[in-house]
């Protein structure tokens, strides 16, 4: 299991969009294989930028509210979050090395 805490819709607000530093939300569904694919990659930034960006994982099947308010359509879908807003999303199961450069424009 993944070490990447998760966020539901009820907490979403107070936990991605009131952050006073940017968030990582890893839109996933435990069926999903390329969502298993891309958790290490996942964690493995979680601890690479840790204290510089937030990293949760959104269940889509547990939060259907947060999921369809986005438009998300397929998973894994990875979204940034910066002081409130949608910055930027990246859609599948993606290298780190593609993530981390997505991510390093917002810091």
């Amino acid at each position: 299991m993944s070490a990447t805490p998760q966020v539901t819709d009820d907490k979403f607000k107070q936990e991605v969009l009131e952050s006073d530093i940017p968030v990582l939300v890893d839109f996933w569904a435990p069926w999903c294989g390329p969502c298993r694919m891309v958790a290490p990659v996942v964690d493995e930034i979680a601890e690479q930028y840790a204290g510089q960006v937030k990293v949760l994982k959104l269940n889509t099947d547990e939060n259907p509210a947060t999921a369809s308010q986005y438009g998300i359509r397929s998973i894994p879908t990875l979204m940034i979050f910066k002081g409130g807003q949608r910055v930027d999303m990246v859609v599948g199961a993606v290298p780190k090395t593609t993530l981390a450069n997505t991510l390093e424009k917002y810091l």
